[in-house]
């Protein structure tokens, strides 16, 4: 499965699709970036006057690349199978520094496992200084795609 074919299985559109681009993609882990436009609605109450990026839309963000992403490529990969769902379990991140309007972010999410249907990874983001924005785990099931 390519990178195309990926992106194009995300259950995800505008406004809630937080991945441009897949730049590496493998059994191990993948990398994606994502530009947070400036007009996204959440920046006018978050916060005031001084508008950053809501933790739990960065927490999102790396669970689209580095979660849904590789979920995607490891269950259309395995045995030549439809790729399934992957819905989110748990995370714990730990976030450093803010994500302003307009900045571009990087994902990288390492494997640390993928068995009976479950996929646990580390994973971090990145601003376009290469500074650790936020990181931590992440973790979700494979399910079958969903009709509707």
């Amino acid at each position: 499965m390519n990178k195309t074919e990926i992106l194009a299985h995300l259950p995800y559109s505008k406004p809630f699709l937080f991945v441009d681009d897949l730049s590496e993609i493998n059994e191990n882990g993948v990398t994606g970036t994502y530009t947070f436009d400036k007009d996204l609605d959440f920046y006018k109450g978050h916060f005031k006057d001084a508008p950053v990026t809501p933790g739990v839309i960065l927490t999102e963000t790396m669970a689209q690349i580095g979660l849904v992403c590789l979920g995607i490529y490891l269950s259309g990969s395995a045995e030549g199978g439809m790729p399934g769902h992957v819905m989110l379990t748990s995370t714990a991140i730990d976030f450093m520094k803010p994500v302003f309007p307009g900045e571009k972010v990087k994902v990288v999410a390492e494997k640390v496992y993928f068995r009976f249907k479950k996929l646990n990874c580390t994973v971090q983001m990145f601003n376009e200084a290469g500074e650790v924005v936020c990181k931590g785990t992440i973790a979700g099931m494979v399910t079958q795609k969903m009709n509707g």
